[in-house]
């Protein structure tokens, strides 16, 4: 017997009326019930906030002793609940500052790279290093919108940084479009990076940093991360371990 059926049974609802909430045929639940590695992400997202699990444990079939999903434990929490990964990442401000200030010195000058870019190359930093090494790099907070993930952090620290001098904000045309681009203000504190992760961030502008508005959004709609999210939600870094080969960096 698999988890979803485990779970749906212990619910007491019925084949018929846990499909309808699903959105699905009770042919198709029956399917995912025996077989619940046949389950799409958006069908695993629904029966995670369903039964308040996470999509690990759904995954793996196995039921935890207490709620995992959408926990935000202290740093104390993590260390002692070992198998549980954090969904909303933890927050490093200073470390957010000194990557884009690096992405800055490194890229740009060039024409294309504007807020848009930058928050695109901002998203496959931290998701694409997560996917790889299981740690987060900057851990910024990405929510779905129309044009692809936006780091919600972004306007505070874009205001705070031009408070103190460390960047400048400037309005540009890049062909018929309007621009925001930013000057840096100071040369990036690498000190606060590790080598692997200066590496990681250059093999991501050399991928990204070319592209254009346009197609770096178009390339964000195809990862499994925003697929998953619904509309001005929270992405959840756990999502890139269910990446399409289309869009995953980790040799599996």
């Amino acid at each position: 017997m698999t988890i979803l059926k485990t779970l749906r049974e212990q619910s007491g609802v019925s084949q018929d009326f846990f499909a309808k909430e699903l959105g699905i045929t009770r042919q198709t639940l029956a399917k995912y019930e025996g077989s619940i590695e046949d389950a799409p992400m958006p069908i695993l997202k629904k029966i995670s906030r369903k039964f308040n699990l996470s999509i690990d444990n759904i995954v793996a079939n196995k039921i935890p002793k207490e709620p995992t999903y959408n926990i935000i434990p202290s740093k104390k929490e993590k260390d002692t609940k070992q198998d549980m990964r954090i969904d909303v990442p933890e927050k490093n401000i200073d470390k957010f500052k000194e990557v884009l200030l690096y992405i800055l010195e490194k890229v740009g000058a060039k024409h294309n790279v504007s807020q848009t870019v930058i928050y695109k190359l901002l998203y496959f930093i931290d998701f694409d290093f997560y996917e790889i090494y299981e740690e987060q790099l900057i851990g910024a907070t990405y929510i779905k919108n129309h044009f692809g993930p936006t780091p919600i952090e972004f306007a505070k620290i874009i205001k705070q940084m031009q408070k103190d001098g460390e960047l400048e904000e400037i309005k540009t045309k890049y062909f018929q479009y309007n621009q925001t681009k930013y000057i840096p203000g100071r040369q990036a504190d690498i000190s606060i990076l590790s080598a692997q992760e200066i590496k990681h961030i250059d093999t991501i502008l050399e991928r990204h940093s070319d592209k254009s508005a346009k197609d770096l959004s178009d390339y964000s709609h195809k990862d499994v991360p925003w697929l998953a999210a619904d509309d001005n939600d929270v992405i959840s870094y756990e999502s890139v371990f269910y990446r399409t080969p289309e869009t995953s960096v980790r040799k599996y």
